[in-house]
């Protein structure tokens, strides 16, 4: 492959303005962070104890009429506003397990209202299930970026491999600090989101640093403005891919999002947020900070 710059298309000038995309991450992530310290994460009950409850009323009603349902059936327990969804369907959350009997008292009392068609869907969560849960989930995800870190550093280097650590970290933190400002409910759909999401990230890291890794070997190197270009060329050689690539995922979920049941929402908005932050991040930030480290070594060299 030719160095000559006639011979290769470079529409924009991703490496030299890296500072830009650096700076526009750290933003939305102060500000997710800053959303969870003052606002927290909407723990579902996979991670936080008590009883969801969701009720097929099967025809229109008033939030307020269910409500009032709820506090005479199952008084002195809170319990979230209660949240229409789909048709005719709503769902709030009881901040303790409530037992099999009052909830069949309360569907009763809740069919008497509106009708014998309704019906209802209870997914209760013990405290120390809910704790276990939030363990094994942290778990899973932190096993899972470890085996990517080490097949990286292997398989490529070990700068590679920490340019791929901050990635992921950023693929990662952003749907997190997305949910926080949106306030979207964080169950265990939104686990497994997460874990998908790492896989397609890592999939496109790979791409780009192979690609990379390839121009290293035909392409002269020796100076920054060398390796800038070469860095330059590699991505804008697999931008196409890697558009094309999330962009058959990224419409799926999204029509799973706008026509899919209340139950796997979560989980595509999680998917949406995470496909867009990790094909952002291997092209405008894992790749950056392998520049900047590639860089630093260069000028030591130099300087040595």
């Amino acid at each position: 492959m030719s160095f000559d710059r006639e011979h290769t298309v470079v529409r924009f000038d991703i490496v030299k303005n890296r500072r830009k995309f650096f700076i526009f991450s750290s933003a939305i992530i102060i500000i997710g962070f800053l959303f969870m310290m003052f606002q927290g994460l909407h723990l579902g009950v996979d991670f936080k104890a008590g009883t969801r409850l969701d009720i097929y009323v099967g025809k229109e009603f008033k939030p307020e009429d269910v409500e009032a349902v709820l506090k005479q059936e199952i008084p002195n327990v809170a319990f979230s506003k209660v949240t229409p969804y789909g048709q005719n369907q709503a769902y709030t959350r009881f901040d303790q397990t409530i037992s099999s009997d009052t909830l069949m008292k309360t569907e009763a009392a809740l069919k008497k209202k509106f009708g014998n068609q309704v019906t209802k869907q209870v997914s209760s969560v013990d405290p120390s299930i809910a704790q276990e849960m939030v363990k094994k989930a942290a778990i899973a995800v932190g096993i899972a970026s470890l085996g990517i870190v080490i097949y990286i550093a292997i398989r490529f280097q070990v700068l590679f491999g920490i340019a791929c650590v901050v990635g992921l970290l950023h693929d990662v933190i952003i749907p997190i600090a997305l949910f926080s400002v949106f306030d979207l409910e964080v169950d265990i759909t939104f686990i497994a989101a997460l874990l998908t999401i790492l896989g397609y990230s890592i999939n496109d890291k790979i791409v780009i640093f192979d690609r990379i890794r390839e121009n290293l070997r035909t392409m002269k190197s020796k100076t920054i403005p060398d390796l800038e270009h070469l860095v330059n060329v590699s991505l804008w050689q697999t931008m196409r891919r890697s558009v094309y690539t999330v962009a058959t995922v990224f419409f799926t979920a999204l029509a799973i999002a706008v026509l899919g049941s209340e139950s796997i929402r979560n989980f595509s908005l999680a998917l949406l947020f995470g496909l867009v932050s990790g094909t952002y991040s291997s092209i405008f930030i894992a790749a950056q900070v392998w520049v900047n480290l590639k860089e630093r070594n260069m000028r030591k060299k130099k300087e040595a």
